[in-house]
């Protein structure tokens, strides 16, 4: 019983720790898979300053995605989706929340939810329309885009290998555990879902060893019938996304091709 209590300290205690596993430095650039990008700073609401790149695509007038990354590295982990997406003919922001990379202060909640605002505000202030910007995120990255995506009008959402709420995955991890009890983060994504108005994209693999396949199922399930798509890759929580790369290119092209309306229909208006 004492080592049992024990853990449950451990946990009650740690569970940052296992949240959020940030990374200071930064090993690569777009630069080094031959992406031109730019350096962007942005103030958080609360001050802390956040850091991210931009990636513009060839076309001006193409959407950008605002991507959120798992809870793990930084965004020099990312090139590889950094260039898939510009392969997708599409210019993105990544941002690292704070603490991660070069973004000052350190992780919570309420925190990545105003860095994920600074990132959205800064694609305002270049003129860049909301039905033209795509949310993507992945893991953790994809319960901070619904956060993001209730309080603005994007053009798509896309959630890739994400959970339905921080308590239920930590169940589900932890069924010898009164995780919902202890838990102190919620990053309650499908709690969101009614929140949400564009159409929303859920990714997920039945590999999964990290996220289980059924809470991407959840998610879907919660969302309106005409609001969503699902698409199902094979391959592990972290390279799902390499491992399944043809169907995965294929099905987020076809998504954005349908629900985007800047990439519909051009810069003409037509």
């Amino acid at each position: 019983m004492l080592g049992y209590l024990m853990l449950v300290a451990l946990l009650y205690f740690l569970q940052h720790r296992l949240v959020y596993i940030p990374w200071s430095a930064i090993n690569a650039t777009p630069a080094d898979v031959g992406l031109q990008y730019e350096d962007v700073f942005l103030d958080a609401a609360d001050g802390v300053k956040i850091h991210g790149w931009m990636v513009p695509a060839a076309d001006e007038a193409a959407p950008t995605v605002l991507f959120f990354h798992g809870n793990a590295g930084n965004i020099s982990h990312r090139l590889e989706t950094l260039q898939l997406i510009h392969e997708l003919g599409l210019s993105v922001l990544i941002i690292d929340y704070r603490g991660y990379g070069r973004s000052e202060g350190r992780p919570s909640e309420s925190g990545t939810y105003r860095d994920a605002q600074a990132a959205w505000d800064y694609l305002q202030q270049q003129s860049i329309p909301p039905s033209s910007i795509i949310l993507w995120g992945r893991s953790l990255g994809g319960a901070i885009a619904a956060d993001l995506a209730t309080r603005t009008s994007p053009g798509a959402l896309i959630l890739e290998s994400t959970f339905t709420s921080i308590p239920d995955l930590g169940a589900t991890l932890y069924p010898y555990l009164p995780v919902r009890l202890l838990s102190r983060f919620h990053y309650d994504t499908k709690a969101k879902i009614p929140h949400i108005s564009s159409a929303v994209l859920v990714i997920h693999s039945p590999d999964d060893e990290v996220v289980p396949y059924a809470h991407g199922r959840k998610i879907y399930d919660a969302l309106p019938a005409d609001q969503r798509a699902f698409l199902e890759i094979r391959g592990s929580h972290n390279r799902g996304f390499m491992e399944s790369q043809v169907e995965y290119r294929s099905g987020v092209a076809q998504f954005i091709l349908q629900n985007a309306k800047e990439f519909r229909s051009g810069d003409d208006g037509n």
